[in-house]
């Protein structure tokens, strides 16, 4: 009997031991969310300037083409520095040589023969923009025969930036607000949130790729304004 018996409460006692082991189930609501977006911008005069300037030379004799753009670059960079950039500002950013086929004009076909293509590129910082038409001349007179891709840009933006940030989430929340209204829900919490800073727009008359020499004198600038634009994902909680 006293054996039955402990069997008995052997089997209880394993029964709660499994019982309380086992995992445990918690009934948890999902939370229905709203997903909207928003964008504020911030409009900025430029302040400050890039311009790629470069040397492109060709010869049939590989070191002739280097020695003729090495004394043309230096020359180059020469200008610069004289106009009043600093030499901090003024950074290579290429150098390359290769061979190039020539073909027949007439017939399109390689010739045999070939030129040595040899181009310097510098990468010029310009803060004063009111000279940069000027700079431009000034290099072009001094042997650059390639400018390239004028950018223009804020030095310090980063108020502008934040301010943008914060009118893009204000323009989500009354997005949010407004559809959550439209549906008879209540707008809840905050879950998500994630923001993408876009590269300015250029909304001006400024220059932009590749520049000749014979087309580079008296050069217009007109810097226009720039447009940074902050786009911003929220999801809200709703009842």
């Amino acid at each position: 009997m006293k054996t039955k018996l402990f069997i008995v409460l052997a089997v209880i006692v394993l029964a709660l031991l499994v019982s309380a082991c086992g995992p445990a189930t918690v009934s948890k609501e999902s939370v229905r969310t709203l997903n909207v977006s928003g964008s504020g911008q911030a409009n900025l005069a430029p302040d400050i300037a890039y311009i790629y300037v470069g040397v492109h030379t060709e010869n049939a004799a590989a070191a002739e083409a280097v020695a003729a753009n090495t004394t043309q670059t230096q020359t180059v960079i020469k200008a610069i520095k004289d106009f009043g950039i600093d030499e901090k500002d003024i950074r290579t950013t290429n150098f390359s040589i290769y061979p190039q086929d020539k073909y027949d004009p007439q017939t399109g076909t390689p010739t045999g023969q070939k030129t040595y293509v040899v181009d310097n590129t510098v990468y010029v910082t310009v803060h004063k923009l009111d000279q940069l038409g000027d700079l431009l001349d000034t290099v072009v007179k001094a042997g650059a025969n390639t400018v390239n891709s004028v950018q223009f840009d804020v030095a310090d933006k980063a108020n502008a930036l934040k301010q943008a940030r914060a009118d893009a989430v204000k323009d989500a929340e009354a997005q949010a607000k407004s559809l959550a209204e439209a549906a008879g829900l209540t707008l809840g919490e905050i879950q998500s949130i994630g923001f993408v800073d876009n590269q300015p727009i250029f909304d001006g008359k400024g220059g932009g790729g590749a520049m000749a020499a014979d087309a580079a004198a008296a050069v217009p600038i007109q810097p226009g304004q720039l447009t940074f634009t902050v786009n911003v994902n929220i999801s809200y909680a709703i009842k």
